[in-house]
């Protein structure tokens, strides 16, 4: 009875707008109401964009789900806003979570659609992540693509019938995926002066994430970025222009020279920290040369990208892995970054009890399982097979053959060792 009669005030209301969404609105008015009243109230109503222009015609394919509204949708008429987003990180959301699922037993053919256009074999991405790729599709949907969608659907930010600017900036519309263990810069602004100056004050004294990422309306949320999002810094032709886009941003309210400062305060951390970072690699990459991971990659299930071969950078995994490796996930997926973004967002118990010290607890976490490691590798030697001459030489080849030392450095280590066997 009560939708029979939203129904009947609703068509009442709108005769303009009832027009432009026609055939949808009869059915819909009763079926969908609350869906219809946003789109009621919101700026495509009143420009006549009704549901076909956004949705299209054929109902089959939207009650399969198959009728995404997807960015190439807005974009003609949102053209601006379009480009802006596509050149920034959110325009690249699926590239940095995604991966193809068509060897996986457990795969949905619905999950084509991010990277191929139908009846198209030539994909749209290239891209590959191998944590995505150990999920189950329903981990994949909710706890993956709820955020790294954003690089192809507007509504992740805007909602998917209302218009109005004020939902999309207000921060609460970042955090539902700028929050946790790996990158919680809600949580920072929440807690810094800038966040208590706009709870208490509002946006004229107190910036939120609009007022410094999104400068005055742009969709461009990478403006001013000096770094990739896993913390490693661009080369200088890229980093500098983006640190004098920061600087003019927070001269809004700061000193240019006050700005730099503390920006560059936040370099001098983040180079520290990268180091601390580098350190640890070391240590399991050596561990790995040695055989002593336990267990090693070729004895646990391969790498979705990499097979039976450790890997520590950005498509590193927090499972089927050892426990040290999984010690390093911690320190450079969560308190390095939490470091590193708790210094450029000027909350400074996120910057060192969240980030720093947690860092260094991880170093000297690492380094005793690395020695708890070499130490049973030991007892389980006889004397016959005890380490010599040969596993060194073994050893240094193995650094030798991934890189980790040049051609003049194996040369003279590999010197060293056979002098000690004459």
């Amino acid at each position: 009875m009560m939708k029979a009669i939203f129904a009947a005030a609703f068509f009442c209301l709108v005769p303009l707008a009832a027009h432009a969404a026609e055939p949808c609105l009869p059915c819909h008015a009763e079926k969908t109401p609350a869906a219809v009243a946003q789109w009621q109230g919101s700026a495509h109503a009143r420009a006549g964009v009704g549901c076909e222009k956004c949705h299209g015609s054929d109902h089959d394919k939207i009650v399969k789900g198959e009728a995404k509204v997807g960015m190439k949708v807005c974009g003609p008429c949102h053209q601006k806003a379009y480009q802006e987003h596509r050149a920034s990180r959110h325009g690249m959301g699926l590239h940095s979570g995604w991966g193809c699922t068509r060897n996986l037993p457990n795969r949905k053919e619905g999950e084509c659609r991010f990277c191929h256009e139908k009846g198209d074999e030539i994909p749209r991405s290239e891209v590959q992540c191998a944590r995505f790729l150990k999920q189950s599709p329903e981990m994949g949907e909710i706890g993956c693509n709820y955020c790294h969608s954003v690089e192809d659907a507007c509504d992740s930010c805007h909602s998917k019938h209302m218009t109005d600017l004020k939902i999309v900036r207000d921060p609460n519309s970042c955090a539902k995926c700028h929050m946790g263990p790996d990158h919680p810069q809600w949580e920072m602004w929440q807690t810094s002066l800038h966040g208590t100056l706009n709870a208490s004050t509002g946006r004229k004294t107190g910036p939120d994430c609009q007022t410094c990422h999104m400068p005055k309306g742009t969709h461009n949320v990478s403006i001013g970025v000096t770094m990739n999002s896993g913390g490693v810094p661009y080369p200088a032709a890229k980093a500098e222009p983006a640190r004098a886009d920061m600087v003019r941003i927070c001269s809004d309210c700061h000193a240019p020279s006050f700005a730099k400062r503390e920006l560059e305060r936040g370099d001098q951390v983040r180079g520290q920290s990268l180091a601390i970072l580098k350190e640890a690699e070391h240590v399991i990459w050596d561990l790995n040369d040695r055989g002593l991971l336990d267990p090693m990659p070729e004895n646990r299930p391969p790498h979705p990208l990499s097979g039976p071969r450790l890997v520590t950078d950005s498509q590193m995994l927090y499972e089927d892995t050892s426990h040290i490796e999984r010690l390093f996930f911690k320190m450079k997926k969560y308190d390095y970054a939490r470091t590193v973004k708790g210094a450029y967002h000027q909350n400074p118990a996120y910057t060192h009890w969240y980030g720093n010290a947690e860092l260094k607890m991880d170093l000297v976490d690492i380094k005793g399982e690395a020695s708890r490691l070499k130490e049973r590798g030991k007892k389980g030697e006889t004397k016959a097979a005890a380490p010599g001459a040969e596993d060194e030489l073994k050893v240094l080849k193995n650094k030798f053959d991934r890189g980790a030392l040049s051609e003049e450095e194996y040369a003279k280590a590999k010197a060293k060792v056979l002098e000690k066997m004459r």
